[in-house]
């Protein structure tokens, strides 16, 4: 189900609890969300879409990609950049990695360990930003 998106930052600003088996749920409504908004949106995290669960969904170069639990054990590559939000209006400076090691639980809730880089690095941080409370 496509979900409206949360612009309220009070509520953007709490940590999101870890995502069980239960919240499967979530991550298919994140999946419908993400495809409503592709033309201006690449990534969301539950918050998102009023949900306080640590599940975040990424287009990595075209498929959506979801990621339950997602922490970066190791970061490299330290850049600047700006970016935007669907939560918020405009564009804010935050520093990025290049590359970054992800673990995360797949949709199985198999626990995985993957390294992303460039821009799919970039997204997955922004989302886990969400997932902590961070807002650009």
């Amino acid at each position: 189900m496509i979900r409206d998106i949360v612009k309220d930052e009070l509520f953007l600003r709490l940590p999101s609890d870890p995502a069980t088996l239960a919240d499967l749920h979530v991550a298919e409504d994140l999946l419908d969300t993400l495809a409503a908004n592709a033309e201006h949106c690449v990534g969301l995290a539950a918050n998102m879409i009023g949900v306080q669960k640590r599940i975040i969904v990424v287009d990595d170069e075209g498929t959506a990609l979801v990621l339950f639990n997602p922490e970066i054990i190791k970061a490299s590559e330290p850049f600047q950049t700006e970016e935007g939000c669907l939560s918020l209006v405009g564009t804010r400076p935050t520093k990025r990695y290049q590359s970054i090691k992800v673990r995360y639980h797949n949709q199985s809730f198999q626990e995985r360990l993957k390294t992303f880089k460039g821009w799919t690095a970039q997204i997955i941080q922004h989302e886990i930003d969400h997932c902590n409370g961070i807002i650009i």
